[in-house]
């Protein structure tokens, strides 16, 4: 379905087609190392670790070996599967070991010492090594050592600063300045490393040297692991520590996908703890009921109506979700059609307050979208949690962990209290559309819970208005939970409509993250597209071998 109408916003960037593959990273030396994999013969999941473990190196605030996050896979035989790397609550972890300073907001999260958020009490047992070493190992193509140099290389001989990354690290300049070995590669002589700074991470490099050589038993029990266990017992053994042995017994989960469909294709996403693959299954249903391209994209009405079914979604979301090792998630009744249906008389004629609990997830998220010309696809989404993790790094590694610890519930007896081996709801969104059987396409971005109601208005935006990928990733973007609606610059002009029938209408400088995608076209040809809101660039490889037979004489 499309729409002639015209469209409020201009794209800010380039897309890039190939046949061979397509790799979109928000950073354009991840880009480029997963370019490299698939042009040395490697397939999307060799090119996706790739960028995935140059990430680590190139935007250390958000991503790293010592962090969680999801994994979806389309494989070439059309099987998906979905790897959870989600980082979980140690062994010793109990539900009373943060002191709450509040039971209101906004200080519900916070505890006193801000140990949830900074600091040793802050890391819970990471995932992401185990879950990147697992899925190259089940199906990547070329040797680990392959797949690991680039990281290597940039971590060795440094790479420049992007206003992005210095930004970045100027906003929780003083947290870093308390750790040395932090300080001194992020605040040279004492202040934010500027843009066009070189950092090198001879450490790191060293770290992933040693990965390269051992696999993820480098941290799940080897030395890098031993090396982060000292370093959280330097302030005196607490309840909640990561132990050797919460490394060694850590897990990563392989996953069926949920499927749901939206006028004739099918939606695949992540299922719990993640929370798309229910959530934009179920918004989706509800919206089918509506003729979007008929009420137009720039339309104040059709916002509303996003806005009451995005509400709807976070009202089930908080009533049913969380760790499906520790909660029942009626799955199958959320992504019915009939459910969909009944939920249709939630939606109000009139926007309006509704109360909304109290709850964290970190914005500070990266996200992958990776396909090869053999037919599989990498959509995938990871952190290490806050911006810089827990503010500190492992001496003699370079490894940044994750404070994964800060989105439980400090709380004693509430839904997403600390329990040992506890994994928190994600709004992780790597999703991959198809329309009879063929992939058509798959995105993904990071935000925390602006993920997966962005994630749904692109979907929307390709299949109801016929935007390219390009212009799906870059439009503007509504959110709510219930309480006050977000709206982007590009639909600033509908924030009076809007507080006409009755919503609080709050002028946000973007929501979410850097959102990229790949759109698959009949004839083979790939498209990818990233957005404005992070440094997010694609690489494309076409062209191709010589003919069998040729060759030049002289």
């Amino acid at each position: 379905m499309t729409t002639d109408q015209p469209l409020p916003f201009t794209c800010r960037k380039s897309p890039a087609r190939g046949a061979r593959g397509v790799v979109v990273t928000n950073h354009p030396l991840g880009s480029a190392a997963g370019h490299e994999m698939m042009a040395m013969g490697g397939n999307a999941v060799d090119a996706a670790v790739a960028a995935l473990l140059t990430l680590t190196v190139v935007e250390p605030m958000m991503v790293g070996i010592a962090g969680g996050g999801v994994s979806h896979l389309r494989l070439p035989d059309g099987g998906h599967t979905v790897y959870d790397c989600l980082s979980q609550a140690a062994e010793s972890a109990v539900p009373d070991m943060f002191t709450p300073v509040s039971d209101r907001l906004p200080d519900y999260m916070e505890t006193a010492g801000r140990k949830n958020l900074v600091g040793p009490a802050a890391v819970a047992v990471p995932g992401n090594l185990r879950g990147w070493c697992a899925m190259h190992a089940d199906h990547g193509a070329l040797p680990f050592a392959d797949v690991i140099a680039p990281a290597i290389r940039h971590a060795a001989g440094g790479f420049r600063v992007t206003q992005y990354l210095s930004s970045n690290i100027d906003r929780h300049a003083e947290d870093l300045a308390k750790d040395p070995e932090i300080a001194r590669h992020f605040l040279p002589d004492g202040t934010p490393a500027k843009p066009g700074h070189r950092l090198v991470q001879g450490d790191y490099a060293e770290s992933l040297k040693l990965i390269a050589r051992e696999g993820a038993e480098a941290l799940h029990g080897g030395a890098l692991g031993q090396a982060l266990v000292d370093r959280l017992a330097v302030e005196g053994a607490e309840p909640g520590l990561v132990t050797m042995r919460d490394l060694e017994r850590y897990e990563a989960r392989e996953r069926d996908a949920i499927f749901g469909s939206y006028r004739g294709f099918d939606i695949a996403g992540p299922p719990p703890p993640a929370s798309s693959g229910v959530h934009v299954a179920q918004m989706l249903n509800m919206l089918e009921a509506y003729d979007m391209a008929a009420m137009g994209f720039d339309n104040p009405d059709r916002l509303h109506l996003l806005a009451e079914v995005i509400r709807i979604g976070f009202e089930d979301r908080r009533a049913a979700s969380g760790d499906p090792d520790f909660v029942d998630i009626p799955v199958e009744k959320l992504i019915s059609k009939d459910y969909a249906e009944a939920s249709l008389a939630r939606i109000r004629p009139a926007g309006g307050i509704s109360a909304v609990p109290p709850g964290y997830e970190s914005r500070n998220t990266t996200h992958i979208t990776v396909a090869d010309g053999d037919g599989m696809i990498v959509s995938a989404t990871h952190t290490i949690n806050g911006l810089f993790g827990a503010r500190f790094m492992v001496p003699g590694t370079g490894m940044i962990p994750n404070n994964y610890m800060y989105n439980f519930d400090p709380h004693p007896g509430k839904a997403l209290s600390i329990q040992p081996g506890k994994r928190v709801p994600t709004s992780m969104a790597p999703m991959i559309v198809l329309k009879d059987g063929a992939p058509r396409f798959a995105l993904g971005l990071p935000g925390a819970v602006r993920i997966f109601p962005s994630a749904m208005q692109s979907i929307v935006n390709m299949i109801d208005f016929g935007m390219t990928p390009q212009q799906a990733v870059e439009a503007p973007r509504l959110w709510t939970e219930g309480a006050h609606v977000e709206l982007e610059p590009d639909y600033a002009h509908h924030k009076a409509a809007l507080e006409a029938i009755g919503h609080e209408v709050k002028l946000v400088p973007h929501i979410g993250g850097g959102m990229n995608a790949i759109a698959f076209g009949a004839d083979g040809e790939m498209t990818g597209a990233a957005c404005w809101r992070a440094d997010g660039t694609v690489s494309a490889l076409g062209g191709g071998l010589a003919d069998e037979g040729v060759a030049f004489h002289i």
